[in-house]
């Protein structure tokens, strides 16, 4: 049985960072993770000034393709209007490799399917133990799943189900737009263009909401492809996009029992403006990592639970 001080499951940016800081911080961690990276994942993908912080990131050092916005165009019931902004658009391939291999730590390709604590660690799959085990796996979890269904549930009426697809294309226009509730939508849609001739649309709402109005995610996807096809922003072509689910920040926001802690989209953190992800997840990875090196309280208060402001910080 393989032992390590910690165990990330998954290498997202909330498992890479939170291994990054584990291994500044002179613990012994592993990340497991079902997929090979660099994997494919779909995200909108773009990140804040205050990613760029936590990350001690140098903007023009960063080794794969970095768009910048420098203004947002939102579209609100017939009304455009433009949003001054300095954010950077990532594909999330190239990114979340990135971020796992910055944080130079033993990786295994492994599916974690049952997890039992003894009392004194906590043991995955008969393979791998720990004394601190965190879950990064997003909305299917197998940490959550184990550890944390029963004492901590997820709200249902935070549940997100999304759309999207990235794909090469000659686009024309190089703005990013934003429409909110298009179509009755209880949430917004995306056109956000990348560089090297990407493009990720996407699509997302509150899964209830969407149920109770009688339409389908899948509706409000052909509707809003009809609508980038009318305005010229997209061709003829035939779709292919994926779907996935995540949960909005609720409280209590902070998921640990003992030495397990859940962190980004696994503990539910995404804002509840912009449904934004990849912050929160960087910024619970770090808390984490502080948590279990400094053996201190795990608190998410100093994440922020709405985008905004922070979109508007363009200084």
């Amino acid at each position: 049985m393989i032992y390590r001080d910690a165990i990330i499951v998954v290498g997202g940016p909330a498992g890479s960072t939170c291994a990054w800081k584990l291994k500044q911080r002179g613990v012994d961690c592993m990340v497991l993770d079902k997929h090979a990276f660099p994997r494919k994942k779909l995200c909108a993908g773009w990140i804040t000034p205050r990613v760029v912080k936590h990350l001690e990131l140098e903007v023009d050092n960063y080794p794969h393709s970095l768009t910048p916005f420098r203004k947002l165009h939102f579209h609100l019931c017939g009304i455009r209007f433009g949003i001054r902004t300095r954010q950077y658009a990532i594909r999330r391939d190239e990114f979340d490799n990135w971020l796992l291999e910055r944080a130079e730590v033993s990786v295994h390709r492994h599916e974690v399917k049952r997890i039992t604590n003894d009392g004194d660690g906590y043991a995955i799959d008969d393979q791998y133990r720990c004394k601190y085990l965190v879950g990064a796996g997003g909305t299917n979890c197998p940490v959550y799943r184990n550890i944390f269904s029963e004492g901590h549930p997820r709200n249902e009426n935070a549940l997100i189900v999304s759309m999207e697809e990235e794909f090469a294309h000659d686009y024309r226009d190089e703005r990013c737009h934003l429409w909110f509730f298009e179509n009755k939508l209880p949430g917004y849609s995306w056109y956000v263009p990348k560089r090297n001739g990407i493009v990720n649309i996407g699509i997302g709402g509150v899964a209830s909401t969407i149920r109770k109005r009688g339409s389908t995610i899948r509706d409000h996807w052909n509707l809003f492809t009809e609508k980038l096809h009318a305005l010229s922003l997209i061709g003829d072509r035939t779709f292919e996009p994926k779907g996935y689910t995540y949960y909005l920040r609720q409280r209590p926001s902070a998921v640990r029992d003992g030495n397990c802690y859940a962190i980004g989209d696994s503990a539910g953190l995404a804002t509840r403006d912009m449904g934004e992800g990849i912050g929160p997840a960087i910024e619970s990875g770090i808390l984490a990592a502080d948590s279990i090196a400094k053996r201190t309280d795990f608190s998410l208060k100093s994440i922020p639970t709405y985008s905004f402001p922070g979109i508007l910080c363009f200084r």
